[in-house]
């Protein structure tokens, strides 16, 4: 380690495994929400745009905060994981809103 930031050459299983785990999600999520962006391109219907934001704002965005907070800032840790929750409840708003909001 260097700097309190982990290189893959010092990462144990256990934290490549985790890296991995979120990469994923964050791949298969952003996989979902462009079904769903195609599907308000072919129907035209606001709820698969929200319902597509909603997943992007609740896979992707938080591995891209984690991501660009770990590797090129200097933020706390409690201020990461603080930005990661608040793009996952956004994406939670969006996806009910897409579910129960007005169209």
């Amino acid at each position: 380690m260097s700097n309190g930031r982990i290189w893959v050459a010092d990462a144990t299983l256990f934290e490549l495994l985790t890296i991995a785990s979120l990469f994923l999600v964050a791949l298969i999520g952003t996989i979902i929400a462009y079904q769903a962006y195609r599907g308000y391109r072919r129907n035209d219907a606001s709820s698969m745009l929200y319902l597509a934001v909603g997943l992007l704002l609740l896979t992707l965005c938080p591995f891209l905060v984690n991501v660009v907070t770990t590797s090129f800032t200097t933020v706390d840790q409690i201020v990461t994981v603080f930005l990661e929750n608040v793009s996952r409840l956004l994406g939670l708003l969006a996806i009910m809103y897409s579910l129960y909001g007005r169209h």
